[in-house]
């Protein structure tokens, strides 16, 4: 029998349980996900041709006099459901009932619901779909019903983690701009003026220390969990360094994905999360040890415990996911 993380999370003292992965069932097609205006059909292929995976989003990026055109192009329209993300209006709004009415006429199954706060939303949004929440292998005909719960306000926040414990719940995304706004905030990052009172203390561009926490805690929660996490967007699409800066923390900490709004960052995304070739080898040759044995072993100098068997299988997977 080969290594896997399990086994050896049996053979290593104090080695966490499966979920602590933070890889789940469900895991987007590469790095890079796109949002694209549900409200601007023409930009839909495109989109989806740039990036990983796209979102077709019917909130915050269509205009809500266009949403009922914008439900006519999404149900029209030919995207692949397997790479394609359908962003709906919140619970609590009008428009909720007619996103989920235009999905059932439709095959796309991966809905991002925005707001979201508690585990009993993602299962009504399961329930009024049809479906069952359940992992892709295990799928009927009919593809499963894949939540990403979009946690962007205070008590999204605190309730992370029955989020993530819900079976109904596939992947948790988290959002600053939204989260600052329901604290009555103004911004979620420092600006270069504060940097410059506090240099060396404050650096621009960085998220503030509640944005910041709100960050890992979805991450933290969603690994527990064993969900994939994504990152949330770079709004400041001029800045390219720090997009790449910040999606290269993301991918060292094990989230899944970045998202953007813009195709143009879409490739610093994809260079960020790539490993290097060292780390590809390193990882390569450590998998294909680990096939031999069936328990613990040394490598490169190193007992291969749990944690360090994870990390390969994450370089793995970062390195062979996404479109070139």
């Amino acid at each position: 029998m080969a290594v896997t993380s399990e086994n050896l999370n049996g053979a290593m003292p104090g080695a966490t349980g499966s979920g602590a992965s933070g890889h789940g069932s469900w895991q987007p097609a590469g790095p890079a996900i796109l949002f694209a205006p549900a409200d601007r059909p023409e930009r839909f292929a495109k989109a989806a041709e740039r990036a990983d995976m796209v979102i077709l989003d019917l909130e915050d990026g269509c205009r809500a006099e266009n949403r009922p055109a914008a439900r006519d192009a999404i149900r029209d329209c030919d995207l692949d459901p397997a790479t394609t993300i359908v962003r709906i209006n919140p619970p609590e709004t009008d428009d909720y009932a007619a996103d989920l009415e235009m999905l059932r006429d439709t095959e796309f199954r991966q809905v991002m619901l925005p707001k979201a706060s508690s585990a009993a939303q993602a299962e009504e949004l399961v329930a009024a779909l049809g479906g069952a929440a359940q992992a892709p292998e295990q799928a009927p005909a009919q593809a499963p019903v894949q939540v990403i719960a979009l946690v962007e306000t205070p008590l999204g926040v605190l309730r992370a983690e029955e989020l993530a414990a819900s079976d109904a719940v596939a992947a948790l995304f988290w959002g600053a701009e939204d989260l600052v706004a329901g604290m009555s905030g103004t911004s979620s990052r420092f600006t270069a003026p504060e940097a410059e009172l506090a240099p060396g203390r404050i650096h621009a561009g960085a998220y503030r220390t509640v944005a910041a926490h709100a960050r890992s805690t979805v991450h933290l929660a969603a690994s527990a969990y064993g969900k994939a996490s994504l990152d949330s967007v770079y709004v400041d699409i001029a800045d390219a360094n720090g997009l790449a800066a910040e999606a290269t923390d993301a991918a060292a900490l094990g989230f899944a994905a970045t998202v953007c709004i813009h195709p143009g960052q879409v490739a610093t995304i994809r260079a960020a999360y790539r490993p290097s070739e060292k780390e590809i080898d390193w990882a390569t040759r450590l998998l294909a040890e680990a096939a031999k044995n069936s328990g613990a072993f040394s490598f490169d100098g190193r007992m291969v415990d749990a944690p360090l068997f994870r990390q390969a299988e994450a370089i793995a997977r970062r390195a062979g996911v996404g479109k070139q």
